[in-house]
């Protein structure tokens, strides 16, 4: 098992870009968790429902975003992860992660920081979380 990070109020989690995004991973994606929505790779469905090609489920989009955090803090010390989609992602799009420290708590004696966590397509958010994870302070 990983030592806890250390973080403080204010510490920002290095950002990392994920993509240009393709049909194919988002195929992918749908196959790995069995949604087969066809909004998500059918053209003219998609442009039915008002979209211009298929969109990414929003579940890629939080997965990507804790996947990049659990990198950072290590997947045995999250605490929890709370997500709110803000967009569609669509394929070509590139996400730019980024996350900061709000608050350092303490839970039963050990030390958790809070985190704000953002994926942004551009200025544009497309999911939003907060997450607490073990930490040293």
């Amino acid at each position: 098992m990983r030592h806890p990070v250390t973080a403080a109020v204010g510490d920002r989690i290095p950002a990392r870009e994920i993509g240009p995004l393709t049909q194919t991973d988002i195929v992918r994606f749908a196959g790995a968790g069995g949604d087969f929505n066809p909004l998500h790779h059918d053209p003219e469905f998609a442009r039915k429902a008002g979209f211009a090609i298929p969109i990414a489920m929003g579940q890629m989009q939080a997965g990507i975003l804790g996947a990049w955090l659990t990198d950072w803090c290590g997947v045995e010390h999250l605490r929890e992860y709370e997500v709110r989609f803000q967009a569609a992602v669509q394929p070509g799009d590139v996400l730019e992660l980024s996350g900061e420290v709000v608050a350092i708590t303490e839970n039963g004696g050990h030390s958790e920081a809070q985190l704000t966590l953002t994926a942004s397509r551009g200025s544009d958010p497309v999911v939003t979380a907060k997450a607490a994870v073990a930490v040293r302070s």
